[in-house]
């Protein structure tokens, strides 16, 4: 069995600033208790990662920077690949619970290359937007699924359970978007048909 050699942790830096990042890192260690860098990729990957895109490489840089504000422990291993094992600190609990309790002003962002195709639409050829629609369709359902199997599959599970009310917003939003697609493609059917007309 590996020996663990604890690294000293470093006073709470306040002047640096946290950044959503840092907060998924402090909230995931704080949920999952000790985790390697691995282990957090891995987790947010099969939850977060489903609403919450960034790049993974902060999942290595982070938990250190955390580390040297004391908002995060770290201890290593001594033999084998030496991974780094991290620990949520009473100050890091009391910083995530601070950003828990704060106010959150930030209107909800959105970044969807369908939705900025269908801005430009009017540039494009006849007949993208229903080709648009139909994909979005298939993408909205199959998301749909996915959320439906992870509901079913976590439901009963002591100490899951309760982080499930993220994915009933996930669902919620699907659905509202294969709605709007699924109507917008019925819209667009009658003008495809008369493009396909014209040219016949």
């Amino acid at each position: 069995m590996d020996h663990i050699e604890p690294t000293i942790r470093v006073a709470s830096v306040a002047s640096e600033r946290l950044s959503p990042t840092s907060y998924v890192v402090l909230g995931m260690v704080g949920l999952r208790g000790p985790s390697t860098s691995y282990d957090l990729k891995r987790a947010i990957s099969r939850s977060i990662g489903y609403f919450w895109v960034f790049p993974h490489a902060g999942l290595y840089s982070e938990p250190q920077r955390l580390v040297t504000m004391g908002l995060l422990a770290a201890s290593r291993e001594q033999n084998g690949r030496r991974r780094r094992t991290y620990s949520i600190t009473e100050d890091g609990l009391r910083e995530l619970r601070a950003w828990l309790a704060a106010p959150t002003n930030e209107h909800f962002q959105l970044r969807d290359v369908a939705e900025l195709k269908l801005f430009f639409n009017e540039l494009g050829e006849p007949g993208n937007v229903q080709r648009l629609a139909r994909e979005q369709i298939a993408q909205h359902e199959e998301r749909i699924q996915i959320y439906q199997s992870m509901q079913q599959r976590y439901s009963t599970v002591e100490g899951v359970a309760p982080r499930l009310v993220t994915l009933r917003l996930g669902l919620e939003m699907e659905y509202a978007a294969l709605r709007f697609w699924t109507k917008l493609a019925q819209e667009e059917a009658p003008a495809a048909a008369d493009d396909e007309d014209a040219t016949a």
